[in-house]
């Protein structure tokens, strides 16, 4: 039986879209931490859960100048959400506190972070705006098709403001060239003039 380009369309989404969770190992008094480049106005979306050993764990989540957009002391089981304001580096971490003394065995973290239109909860959109499973798909692979645009468009302007910054930087290094050959020039020149006269003067050419 042939797939219909629809289904497969489908397949590749559910392919390219199947987020793993992160499982890691947190230690006692052990700071751990996920940093994540992330685009501007994108939804993130997070959820966690830390194994009980009877120690304390905080979890923060900060962008690069330290602004703190979620934080929560003692977490053991939770969701957090925030729309990204510019494009920054963001850091979800992790540390374990000892309670009472003594040292306790590494506990498991689960941590599933999405972005974008992983984060969107489709089946809440079809709720509310009642639609068909069909449509559903259709706005995912809309979202899919906006998404991939406005990252080439990123790109795009990236590669732009790349381009610039070495053609002035070619500019500034060639006139640089330029101004150190007429310097070098000009002292060589003044060397041979200041030499000859001083050979004059002391008589040892005419």
């Amino acid at each position: 039986m042939e797939m219909s380009p629809y289904v497969i369309l489908l397949l590749v989404f559910s392919c390219v879209f199947n987020v793993e969770a992160i499982r890691f190992l947190l230690g006692s008094n052990q700071r751990k931490c996920l940093r994540e480049e992330i685009h501007k106005n994108v939804l993130v979306t997070g959820e966690y859960e830390v194994q009980d050993n009877g120690q304390r764990a905080d979890l923060t989540v900060t962008d690069s100048r330290g602004h703190i957009l979620y934080s929560k002391e003692n977490a053991v089981k939770g969701k957090f959400a925030f729309t990204t304001e510019e494009y920054d580096n963001f850091e979800v971490c992790f540390v374990s506190k000892p309670m009472g003394g003594g040292v306790a065995a590494d506990r498991e973290v689960f941590l599933n972070l999405k972005h974008g239109i992983e984060a969107k909860n489709y089946e809440d959109i079809a709720k509310a705006e009642k639609l068909k499973p069909l449509e559903v798909e259709l706005r995912r692979l809309e979202d899919l098709s906006k998404s991939i645009v406005d990252d080439f468009a990123y790109m795009r302007a990236r590669e732009e403001q790349m381009r610039d910054t070495n053609e002035s930087t070619h500019s500034r290094v060639m006139y640089f060239s330029l101004f150190s050959m007429l310097c070098l020039l000009g002292l060589a020149t003044w060397q041979v003039l200041y030499l000859r006269r001083y050979f004059k003067a002391k008589k040892l050419i005419e």
